[in-house]
């Protein structure tokens, strides 16, 4: 009997809508074709940290649940559950494997990694990998696996520039109903320059506060709601 696989919990924010494509519109359309079921066997996204690579494997996962099975796991966080996490993940149609680099040169998961593989390209399901690294600069235990990562669709990502930072953050607003102001925008971008992550959940912290309070999200609240004098 195969284990049932770990559900991990995908935020409200993993959809395609609020992702940027800026200088990734390529990355961002294969991810849907992923997600619409055009595309199988593995594919591999990387970039930096903050580059929307998380995003994108959760947007994958969010779309394809409508009509397929699909799963999102972080290894950085699951590794230390043990290679195990892995079992059940061939019963899904779109699995997507975040921070690879947690287990890449680690002989046992790397051979569960090659098995899962085989399986999701026999069935004709799609398995999404993501690391800071391309596969080909990985250290892998078995390197047939590296080849194999190698020889499917490989996706760099860039990270955001200035300009498409703010183009990021006031789309995230629009989502959530609201508009911001550019002045709080160049703040916020200031204080926490090149982290879209940490940026995008102040966004939404503060979004809650200013409605909590019936006030707009300008710099003096902003302040007054994370204590900074």
């Amino acid at each position: 009997m195969h284990q049932l696989p770990l559900e991990v919990r995908l935020p409200d924010r993993a959809v395609f809508a609020s992702f940027l494509p800026g200088r990734n519109r390529e990355a961002l359309e294969h991810a849907r074709r992923v997600a619409a079921g055009d595309v199988t066997g593995a594919s591999w996204i990387c970039g930096p940290a903050s580059a929307g690579k998380t995003h994108l494997l959760q947007a994958m996962c969010s779309q394809a649940a409508g009509s397929r099975r699909s799963g999102y796991f972080p290894l950085a966080e699951l590794a230390a559950l043990g290679v195990g996490v892995l079992d059940g993940l061939p019963q899904l149609q779109c699995v997507c494997l975040d921070d690879l680099e947690a287990v890449a040169g680690r002989l046992e998961w790397e051979k569960a990694l090659f098995g899962l593989l085989r399986e999701i390209e026999e069935s004709g399901g799609a398995l999404v990998m993501a690391a800071r690294p391309p596969p080909a600069l990985l250290a892998w235990a078995l390197p047939d696996l590296g080849s194999r990562c190698a020889a499917g669709a490989v996706l760099q990502l860039r990270a955001l520039n200035e300009a498409e930072q703010q183009q990021a953050l006031q789309l995230r607003a629009r989502l959530r109903g609201f508009e911001l102001p550019e002045e709080t925008s160049r703040w916020l971008r200031r204080r926490f320059p090149r982290d879209m992550r940490r940026l995008y959940d102040l966004l939404d912290t503060l979004d809650e506060a200013a409605l909590a309070a019936q006030r707009r999200l300008t710099v003096p609240f902003i302040r007054e709601v994370l204590g900074l004098t």
